[in-house]
């Protein structure tokens, strides 16, 4: 494996780069996969989510519907192929039963049973280099890489707000303060992941299903697991204490809340609130995506969005950056606006007290 790139094979890179940003974040890494053909002609796939075939799986399929001669193509890839079974069979196989010749990859994957994929090509004589645009792809998954090291579950926050900040108006009413559109949205983003989180006062409060559902209400094909977290009990006959899927850990401890839904392999939380668990999650540096749907309403005095982060002055805030898949920043959802941002680098707050 080797260096020596050239222009073409950068260009090939960026287009993978660019296709992985089409994926959800999330349990997984974004990885983006291009296919190079001998006359020049590029093809590209990307891994949608956990189940869905890998971004060297999807550029192949892509490109066999097309009658790409894979014989003589390149394939370049984000993250070094995968060698092991999962939810879907490993890349080197479909690599190999492509005939694909020559495989670049910008990263090695660093995951124990994913590891070695390279390795494995190379020995059955697939020409293999890597090393292209390795930051750049370091940089993508940068999030996700600190989940893992973290041994936790990659967080995403969904904040429902009125113009001026409020989760609820002065009587406690909130439902609802955003549209169809931004429910619908967010039911969706349930669906994508191995949990979603309520507090003990939401779970009350609201009386939430915690489940995914479509426009008339159906259930979606993946559901979520039903997290509730704090001391208190649940109403015996709210939807989440009749449920026996719910999950209710008894903590104020983020940290250990996380630890406990890890250690039973959830990889994907969605936290939904209320704004004193929202909070907890902010304080405590662990919320690693931000969907803020935003509606076109001010309520005035009511509960804030976010409770508990003690942060006084401008120098103590929670910096924010546009995230960098496709999906837009800032898009329009109904009336409303929703926002996909993800803490700034070295912003988050990092207090000594994590809990709620």
């Amino acid at each position: 494996m080797g260096a020596g790139f050239s222009d073409r094979d950068t260009a090939a890179m960026t287009a993978a780069l660019d296709a992985a940003r089409q994926g959800h974040r999330g349990a997984n890494p974004l990885v983006g996969a291009a296919i190079v053909t001998a006359d020049g002609q590029t093809v590209t796939g990307f891994h949608a989510g956990a189940g869905a075939l890998h971004a060297e799986a999807d550029a192949i399929a892509k490109a066999q519907r097309l009658g790409v001669d894979l014989t003589s193509s390149t394939l370049y890839v984000t993250l070094e192929p995968c060698s092991h079974y999962g939810r879907t069979g490993p890349c080197t196989q479909a690599i190999r039963d492509a005939g694909i010749p020559e495989v670049v990859f910008a990263l090695p994957d660093s995951h124990d049973v994913a590891a070695g994929g390279g390795a494995v090509l190379a020995e059955v004589g697939v020409r293999v280099r890597s090393g292209l645009c390795r930051q750049e792809s370091a940089a993508l998954n940068a999030r996700w890489r600190v989940a893992v090291n973290a041994a936790r579950p990659f967080v995403t926050a969904k904040i429902a707000q009125s113009l001026d900040g409020r989760a609820a108006a002065a009587d406690g009413t909130s439902q609802w303060i955003t549209s169809r559109e931004s429910r619908e949205h967010a039911h969706l983003l349930r669906s994508r992941v191995g949990a979603v989180i309520v507090g003990t006062g939401t779970a009350s409060s609201d009386n939430p299903k915690l489940t995914a559902r479509d426009s008339h209400g159906r259930l979606l094909g993946t559901q979520p697991l039903p997290v509730v977290v704090g001391v208190s009990s649940l109403p015996p006959g709210s939807h989440l204490a009749r449920n026996p899927g719910t999950l209710h850990v008894r903590t104020r401890d983020v940290r250990a809340a996380l630890a406990e839904l890890h250690a039973q392999g959830i990889q994907h939380v969605l936290v939904e609130g209320g704004p004193t668990l929202l909070g907890s999650f902010f304080a405590a540096g662990v919320v690693d995506e931000i969907f803020c749907y935003q509606a076109p309403m001010i309520l005035g005095p009511g509960r804030p969005s976010l409770e508990g982060l003690n942060i006084s002055s401008l120098s103590e805030s929670i910096g924010l950056v546009p995230d960098d898949t496709a999906q837009p920043a800032v898009s329009q959802l109904g009336p409303d606006v929703l926002m996909h941002f993800a803490p700034a680098p070295g912003s988050a707050q990092s207090p000594s007290d994590f809990t709620i």
